[in-house]
């Protein structure tokens, strides 16, 4: 399946954008995990455009993990492919990947954890569940009851997609801060 960024040159300018952006160096693991979190780059893809990326000096090594796995960075020829290139993918793509690959990383430092799922109860209309916690403390953890598998569904995408969003509008709403809705 084509990946939806189109080119594999958009797929590389993608990677270059979001290494660039979260402006730290990190290790081939981690800079996978935050590609995927976007679910516009297939693998694959994002292996073959990393090893060239590399390969054309858009991306360098520049130190080690604490457990001996090399840390990359853009180098100043792929700031300049960024700066050059980065229209050609759509900025609402950008924005929502980026904004996708700092939770992951935030969340990963933090260690939350997001889960949510959907049983079918008896009376026909479904429980959404969804949970967040932090090394072991619960942070938030709601169970609503909805008509449709449908409506269940897409609260699931949502949470998945948003956790942040959903903790904070709890958080705003428990607080009598309805203006949060609207700001």
């Amino acid at each position: 399946m084509p990946s939806p960024l189109g080119s594999q040159q958009n797929i590389k300018v993608f990677v270059l954008y979001l290494m660039q952006n979260v402006g730290y160096p990190m290790d081939f693991v981690t800079i996978n995990d935050i590609i995927m979190q976007t679910d516009y780059v297939a693998y694959l893809d994002f292996a073959e455009s990393f090893s060239q990326l590399e390969d054309n000096g858009l991306l360098e090594k520049n130190g080690t993990t604490p457990s001996g796995d090399p840390t990359y960075s853009v180098t100043s020829k792929g700031k300049t492919v960024v700066e050059s290139l980065r229209d050609t993918i759509p900025p609402s793509i950008l924005e929502e990947s980026l904004t996708r690959a700092l939770r992951h990383l935030d969340f990963s430092r933090r260690g939350v954890k997001a889960t949510c799922h959907t049983d079918k109860s008896p009376d026909g209309g479904y429980d959404f569940h969804c949970a967040l916690t932090e090394q072991g403390t619960t942070l938030l953890d709601i169970t609503l009851h909805v008509d449709t598998a449908l409506r269940a569904r897409n609260m699931e995408t949502q949470f998945r997609n948003n956790p942040e969003h959903i903790y904070r509008a709890a958080l705003a709403l428990t607080e009598g801060k309805v203006n949060y809705l609207f700001n």
